[in-house]
Order: C-alpha cells, then sequence, then structure tokens
C-alpha cells in the first residue's frame, strides 16, 4: 500500500503478549479431608468462543478420551480502533545509526496509538473452578498490568503497554437433554493501549549546512531579490572530531567530516565568512 511493504509484527507481538500473561494458571481440587487431590493447568488457545463450544459440546458421552477437557480457555483479538488522544506530533522521527554506512541513518515516523479489545474465555465444569481462575487474573488489573515491549529491535524502539480489564460476566450454557454437556463460561474483556508505526527509510545524514544572509535593496516584493543578490555574509556549520576522537571546534585540526559518524563525540565547527558586495 502507497508504494512500500513492510511488516513489523506488530499486532503479532500484542496477541504474544496477551497469551503469555494467561498462559500459566493452575488450579487445585481439594478432597474431603482438604489434601490437594489435583492440581491442573488449565490450557489455553487462541481461538474465538463459537469454535470452543462447537468442540466442547460435539462429544455427549464425557467419559471418552477424545472429548475436550475441562477447564481450559481461549482468546481472541475482537477489535482494534485508533485512539486520538494518545497521538504525537506526526512529523516526529526516531532515528537510528544505519550499521552499513556511517553517512546514512534510518528513521522513522512517531508511532500512531490503537487500542486493541481482546476477548478472554473461561470453559469450566463446576462452578468453584471458574472463580478459582477468575480470582487469579482480576487482581493484577488494578487497574491495568503494564510490561514493557521490545516493538522494533532494528530501531531500539520499546514500549510500555498496558492491558486494563473492562468487564467480566458469567453464563451458563446448560441447555438439552440431561446426558448433554453442561459449560459455565466466563468472558473477561480487556483493552490494551498499543501502537502501530509505519515503513522504516534511510536518509542521508546531513554533515555540512550553510546560511546566507542577504541586504535587501528596498524592493516592495523582497521576495524577488532572494536569489539575485548576492550574499552579504554566510555562516557555515559542520562537525568537528579530531584524529584521536576528541570533539574540535577548529576546522584545521579536524578529520574529514565524511568520516564522523553519527554517533561519535564530536563539535560543531561554526565558520562566519564575510563577502564584499560589489559598489
Amino acid at each position: 500500500m502507497f508504494g512500500q511493504t513492510f511488516y513489523h509484527e506488530i499486532i503479532r507481538k500484542y496477541i504474544i503478549y496477551m497469551g503469555t500473561l494467561m498462559n500459566d494458571i493452575h488450579i487445585e481440587r481439594l478432597g474431603a479431608d482438604g489434601e490437594v487431590t489435583d492440581f491442573l493447568k488449565v490450557p489455553l488457545t487462541y481461538s474465538p468462543k463459537d469454535k470452543m463450544l462447537a468442540r466442547i459440546v460435539q462429544e455427549p458421552n464425557l467419559d471418552r478420551e477424545s472429548a475436550v477437557t475441562l477447564p481450559r480457555m481461549s482468546f481472541e483479538l475482537t477489535n482494534l480502533f485508533y485512539d486520538g488522544p494518545r497521538k504525537l506530533k506526526t512529523q516526529g522521527r526516531i532515528v537510528a545509526k544505519e550499521e552499513d554506512d556511517p553517512n546514512k541513518h534510518k528513521y522513522i515516523y512517531n508511532e500512531v496509538p490503537y487500542n486493541l479489545n481482546f476477548t478472554l474465555y473461561i470453559y469450566v465444569k463446576h462452578a468453584e473452578d471458574g472463580t478459582k481462575i477468575v480470582e487469579q487474573i482480576l487482581p493484577y488489573f488494578a487497574p491495568e498490568w503494564n510490561a514493557t515491549l521490545v516493538m522494533i529491535p532494528e530501531m531500539n524502539i520499546r514500549r510500555d503497554i498496558p492491558i486494563q480489564v473492562m468487564s467480566t460476566r458469567s453464563e451458563d450454557l446448560y441447555e438439552g437433554p440431561f446426558e448433554t454437556r453442561r459449560t459455565l463460561v466466563w468472558t473477561i474483556d480487556f483493552m490494551m493501549k498499543g501502537y502501530l508505526w509505519g515503513p522504516v527509510k534511510t536518509a542521508p545524514i546531513i554533515k555540512f549546512a550553510n546560511i546566507n544572509f542577504y541586504a535587501t535593496g528596498g524592493a516592495e516584493n523582497i521576495e524577488d531579490e532572494i536569489g539575485t543578490l548576492d550574499p552579504v555574509s554566510r555562516i557555515t556549520v559542520q562537525p568537528g572530531l579530531d584524529a584521536n576522537g576528541n570533539p574540535t571546534t577548529n576546522t584545521e585540526i579536524s578529520i574529514d567530516r565524511d568520516l564522523i559518524e553519527a554517533d561519535d563525540d564530536w563539535a560543531y565547527i561554526i565558520t562566519p565568512t564575510g563577502i564584499i558586495i560589489s559598489q
């Protein structure tokens, strides 16, 4: 699109982030004597609710090993929308060194804020299994959970990405004849405050700049004289670095500016030049 192909895997990283948070939940089941009889890890998959329910209820014979075991969880990305209040200046840039060419740099424009809605589904057969799982999740969102993600490694871009709980609800899907499998479903809606980036671009590093000063002759339209008159004076600016790697403002001892890299500890060499105007 727009003549450029790029892919930073940003949305994929958000999905992995969400799945990682929910991928290590266990529950205990106690016997009549209060001792732990079962210690279960709750499986997690990326799947819509309807698909998971179809797998759960399609096998009425609960004794068969092929039946989907409960409890288990699934989650999905349900929505993505622009978040204007978090928008930064559009023309702002993030700059990084170009490893293959010291005279160039990589840059990318400021991130665009987008909110991502995720929904987590918790499927259980016993009501208490559901509350055990929910109580292991909700206390960490007060009001949000925050983690730092490496978004674009080549640009060394890291961002704190918060996730907050928007709503929690439960429903009992026990329907049909007695032999139909009963499923309790807890649904937790999350909102992740993320960002998206455009393509990484490359541009030459500006190592020499000059500013010309003009004395206009009083013409009615001053812009007509700029470019047709000789400048009164000029100021040039360039980086300065001596052969030992020390910053310098002396042109005579500075190495060639093409040899100075962007991340060197250089100084500014500012040279004013007066120009005699013919009478």
